[in-house]
């Protein structure tokens, strides 16, 4: 029992660190670590809805609306109605398009800084276990 309890307080700890690396690599472009998770995925997956970020990044409905709205002030998500004009749906706007790259060339770099102490072997098996272990959650 006490085992598993390190390992969480371990995960707890990895997790702010990197948050801590992603902000600091981010902030010349003024946006934080929960905004880039936003965009991130809005780039991969395409537009979506509020809910539908909020299930996929297991983040509750008030702190995704302050995070939306925060995007839209800085000019880069917007939001569109969709078929059933009760979902709105939102998608990166052509300011988020354009500096993209930029940002994520940032996160990359921090990225590889972090991992840069693990063989490419080690990389990979942890790849495989957070993957797994995320679709099991």
């Amino acid at each position: 029992m006490e085992e598993n309890h390190e390992l969480f307080h371990s995960i707890h700890q990895l997790s702010r660190n990197l948050t801590k690396r992603v902000n600091a690599a981010l902030e010349p472009f003024e946006i934080y670590s929960s905004q880039w998770s936003v965009l991130f995925v809005l780039k991969e997956k395409g537009s979506m809805t509020q809910k539908e970020l909020c299930h996929y990044l297991a983040i509750e409905a008030p702190p995704m609306t302050r995070t939306i709205q925060k995007l839209q002030k800085l000019g880069l998500v917007e939001q569109a109605e969709g078929e059933d004009r009760r979902k709105k749906y939102i998608g990166l706007s052509e300011k988020a398009i354009t500096s993209y790259p930029v940002w994520e060339q940032a996160v990359m770099n921090v990225n590889n800084q972090i991992v840069s102490g693990l063989s490419e072997h080690d990389q990979k098996e942890l790849r495989v276990l957070v993957t797994t272990w995320l679709k099991k959650l």
